[in-house]
């Protein structure tokens, strides 16, 4: 199935705000950490996600995603998993600058950073990561990463370079009718106030 979703309902969560967010800078593979803000928006997020039925959670290694899955998990009393296809696009002599005009031309694969990872193959890994982690018990809840995300979106059929809010909890649906596109369900309510 590659390129392509297995057709089971899951949760995403991006990560909650690190200080790299805040100042619109790249972060990629850097490991920035959740800032005080990121972490009230994690457990804001843990608690909206109670009594969703979430029976597995699989994140990205990094430790922003990790945090924030590990907020989730102990709110809900459940183990998670690492998958590194849940990693963030390496955004290569990018990472730690300001995000820019690049950014789109990335997304359309018209450009690549310098030792950054095209878009078509963070694509490929993350439709991988996300039908590995839909192996496991159902509802599954991914934690992962904004530019991973878009890339996710592509395979759902839906507008790419869309920004996720950092920790606002997602439920993605298969299309019902026989159409293309996924549905998305934001928990608005989850986020803290700014």
């Amino acid at each position: 199935m590659t390129g392509t979703l297995i057709p089971v309902a899951f949760w995403f969560l991006r990560h909650g705000e690190t200080d790299w967010n805040a100042q619109s800078l790249s972060q990629g593979n850097v490991d920035i950490p959740l800032n005080d803000r990121g972490l009230a928006q994690a457990k804001a997020a843990a608690e909206a996600l109670r009594g969703r039925g979430i029976a597995s959670i699989v994140h990205s290694p990094l430790g922003r995603a990790r945090d924030t899955a590990a907020i989730v998990a102990a709110a809900l009393g459940l183990d998670m998993v690492p998958d590194d296809d849940l990693r963030e696009a390496a955004f290569g002599v990018n990472e730690g600058q300001p995000m820019g005009d690049w950014f789109a031309e990335w997304v359309e694969g018209r450009f690549t950073p310098e030792g950054g990872e095209p878009f078509a193959a963070l694509r490929a890994r993350a439709v991988a990561g996300i039908n590995r982690a839909l192996d496991r018990p159902p509802a599954v809840l991914v934690v992962a990463h904004g530019a991973l995300w878009r890339a996710v979106r592509g395979a759902l059929g839906l507008e790419v370079n869309v920004r996720t809010p950092n920790a606002m909890p997602l439920y993605v649906e298969p299309p019902s009718d026989g159409g293309a596109a996924w549905r998305l369900t934001p928990l608005a309510e989850a986020a803290p106030p700014a």
